[in-house]
């Protein structure tokens, strides 16, 4: 983690997440290397390859975080951006320890009170290949990196995005 943002939220976190050799599942975290060169010091930037409860000291202390990540929904082409709070998604019940993902680490830490963000939003951007080891990330995807960055920056100026409705 980086440079940390205080106002009277509190501290506000861009978590970019994915893995920077399965092609399109780079998304995130190239999103957030940009963030943090464009707007050091106006916003705390981490990036995570991790899953399940690895992700919960990402989560701590923040009271707002972005989440950049890709999803594959087969319902949007290549590169379209959704935005969406977390508090839209139900975690999954009954699922496993060993499978929890970030909405589920989000709903553990809330209901065990630590000191986890009182508002995520997410900024996802559909995925055509997430799971080629050292595939190149798909044109569609690449070139939605600079329009969600100029989202991440609107959102430092506003304090909000816009939530276009549901998921695509």
């Amino acid at each position: 983690m980086e440079a940390s943002t205080e106002n009277e939220s509190g501290v506000v976190r861009l978590l970019g997440l994915g893995n920077e050799i399965l092609a399109d599942d780079a998304f995130g975290i190239l999103v957030a290397h940009e963030v943090e060169r464009r707007f050091q010091g106006r916003i705390e930037v981490a990036y995570s390859s991790a899953a399940g409860f690895d992700l919960m000291d990402h989560l701590l202390g923040a009271r707002r975080l972005l989440v950049v990540d890709t999803i594959v929904t087969g319902r949007a082409k290549p590169g379209a951006i959704s935005v969406f709070t977390a508090d839209r998604v139900q975690p999954a019940p009954g699922g496993s320890p060993h499978f929890l993902g970030l909405f589920e680490v989000l709903a553990v830490g809330r209901k065990l009170g630590l000191d986890v963000p009182k508002e995520t939003i997410v900024i996802a951007v559909e995925a055509s290949d997430s799971t080629t080891v050292g595939g190149p990330i798909h044109p569609d995807v690449q070139s939605a990196i600079p329009e969600v960055v100029e989202l991440v920056g609107e959102f430092l100026a506003n304090g909000s995005l816009d939530d276009p409705g549901p998921l695509a």
